[in-house]
């Protein structure tokens, strides 16, 4: 283990980010543990170092604008940014896609990093990459706070993350937990 390992994962324990149970996740499977990502964004000192992170990460692809998927992407793009000397602007849901609305928009050929807090599937990173490419602009990085995924997607650029803390998820038929009879929770706002 390295430090900046060891050092990320304590800041979300110290702060109650890293939850263990039973959980049911956005993307419908469930897993034992649960990174509650605002419990961390709460904590503006804690998010301005782990974006400090990601910034450093990113600081050699000449990176022009940082977006992120509402709503934790959101203030994660802007202190990545801000870091950066970049713009910041984020993907809202419309339907099955994300969009960048309220005027805002993308440049053919801008250089855009792509964040969000959690990664797991992967599935809110890549329809704000689809965005992207939408505009024509030029996707060449994603960053996250947490890469949770059990086998990291492959965006077709490099992925850099403050913490790689694989954690295992179920399809609901296949979950163990339910067959412990754990009580499932469904976290977060949603």
């Amino acid at each position: 283990m390295t430090a900046q390992f060891d050092r990320v994962k304590q800041i979300l324990i110290d702060t109650g980010t890293l939850l263990e149970g039973h959980f049911l996740l956005t993307s419908g499977r469930h897993s034992g543990a649960y990174v509650e990502k605002f419990r961390i964004i709460q904590h503006p000192d804690h998010t301005q170092g782990l974006c400090s992170m990601l910034a450093g990460a990113a600081r050699e692809l000449r990176v022009q604008v940082v977006a992120g998927p509402t709503t934790g992407g959101i203030i994660l793009a802007f202190e990545v940014a801000r870091q950066m000397g970049a713009r910041a602007i984020f993907a809202e849901k419309s339907g099955e896609r994300r969009v960048f609305r309220r005027s805002l928009r993308l440049s053919p050929g801008e250089r855009v990093l792509v964040v969000d807090d959690i990664l797991t599937t992967g599935g809110s990173l890549r329809l704000v990459l689809d965005e992207v490419a939408r505009w024509g602009a030029q996707a060449v990085g994603v960053g996250v706070l947490v890469d949770r995924s059990e086998a990291a997607p492959d965006f077709g650029v490099p992925l850099f993350s403050c913490l790689r803390l694989p954690i295992s998820s179920y399809e609901a038929g296949e979950c163990p937990l339910c067959g412990e009879g754990l009580p499932l929770v469904k976290p977060g706002g949603g």
